[in-house]
């Protein structure tokens, strides 16, 4: 009776967790008769494993049915809690039970020497580890244990494998069958999920426990009127994401401090990765500021390098730091929109020939041919420069940098229209 309770008590998604791989929804190309994990578990085998994939895909799901395949004891940690001393207990108790399978979700979250603490048992076979990630495992997961376990992504749930999942939960789950159940409409459920099967089942049984009726049409308008905040769901791949971001970096250029932490705060609540968020703020401070102010973008590659080594919360207040700097910084496309005037210079003129006197002579026939035979070192001259031409001959005048208004370039177009008269002037 008392584990019948329990079960009851868990929340949707865990009461429907599949307990066999032939009901397990999705990753065919993993589990399907041919799949790559179906093989091994056929020879009773199973290499170490980092799954890769979004939230909701059955990354645990799978380790867990993995275990029971293979009759190896489970066990679970999440690397957002655990240290070495959690992997060093689990570890021992293999020299007790045997081999076990060891999953920790979240690896990603785990420093290099958290990681090298389970190699040695990786390799001596005590565990099957599987390390679940959301993030590329090349960048996040060190070399040596990367290379000693598979590495496998998992794709996305279609519609169709999302819907099958709310339909078996609806008929099948002994709390929901109780009771009449229809989905009428798709599209907000699906929405709210964001491609997550257990944020979907967890939102259809908040949606049921939100009313006592014993019969319950889902649709649109119900959703919506029940979970109006979750509905704006924040996923990586949702056009939601894409509106906050834009949002954000439209504030920033647009000097506006304050939407532009709104939207920060937006994309921190809903979970967003901080190295994401200062990602997009490197390329601002080159893309938007520029020559403006050239130490925008060294605060920025900073902001990047402390959170990656800093997770949240803290790491919101060094995104916040960054945020209002870039927002009340001078701004600049200058630099930007000449990179797009060379580009578009190149492709129109085609493959131009190298200057000689700015061609490298390594070999005696090419000096004897005159390479780089011509050119001038600017440090032989005064104030360190001389005039000459850069540029192949077809684009010797050419003007792609053209400073922006604001004290730094300011600054910088003095020194042009003293060292380029014919170009700046």
């Amino acid at each position: 009776m008392e584990k019948s309770l329990t079960k009851i008590l868990l929340p949707l998604a865990e009461r429907m967790r599949p307990q066999t791989l032939d009901a397990f929804v999705g990753q065919e190309k993993l589990i399907s008769e041919n799949g790559q994990i179906s093989k091994f578990l056929k020879n009773n085998t199973c290499p170490s494993i980092i799954f890769w994939g979004n939230p909701g895909v059955g990354k645990t799901t799978l380790a867990y049915l993995i275990s029971k395949s293979l009759d190896l004891p489970f066990y679970a940690i999440s690397a957002i809690s655990a240290g070495v001393k959690d992997i060093r207990e689990v570890i021992d108790r293999s020299d007790e039970l045997g081999k076990i399978l060891l999953f920790i979700d979240e690896i990603h979250r785990f420093n290099k020497s958290q990681q090298d603490a389970l190699l040695k048992a990786v390799e001596e076979g005590k565990i099957t580890l599987i390390g679940a990630t959301t993030e590329n495992p090349s960048f996040e997961v060190n070399r040596a244990l990367l290379s000693r376990c598979k590495v496998y992504t998992l794709e996305d749930l279609s519609v169709d494998a999302l819907k099958q999942i709310a339909n078996q939960a609806i008929m099948e789950d002994e709390i929901l069958a109780k009771r009449k159940i229809e989905i009428k409409e798709w599209e907000a459920l699906l929405v709210l999920s964001g491609g997550d099967a257990r944020k979907l089942l967890n939102s259809i049984e908040i949606i049921c426990q939100s009313t006592t009726d014993s019969k319950i049409v889902l649709d649109n308008q119900l959703v919506k009127k029940l979970m109006p905040d979750q509905l704006m769901i924040y996923d990586k791949k949702g056009e939601y994401h894409y509106d906050v971001i834009s949002a954000f970096i439209k504030s920033l250029r647009g000097s506006d401090p304050n939407a532009a932490l709104y939207w920060l705060v937006k994309m921190i609540d809903s979970g967003e990765d901080p190295k994401f968020i200062a990602r997009r703020m490197i390329v601002f401070a080159s893309e938007d500021i520029g020559m403006a102010n050239a130490n925008a973008l060294l605060l920025a590659n900073t902001c990047f390098e402390s959170v990656t080594k800093i997770g949240y919360p803290e790491s919101s207040i060094i995104l916040s730091h960054t945020v209002v700097y870039l927002a009340t910084s001078a701004k600049s496309n200058a630099s930007y929109m000449a990179l797009k005037k060379a580009q578009k210079s190149i492709k129109d003129s085609g493959n131009l020939p190298v200057p000689m006197h700015l061609r490298n002579a390594p070999t005696k026939l090419m000096k004897d041919l005159n390479y780089g035979g011509d050119y001038r070192y600017p440090h032989d001259f005064e104030g360190n420069f001389v005039h000459q031409q850069y540029l192949p001959d077809a684009l010797k005048d050419a003007v792609y940098y053209e400073p922006g208004i604001n004290p730094r370039e300011h600054e910088i177009k003095t020194w042009l229209k003293k060292w380029w008269p014919k170009r700046y002037n």
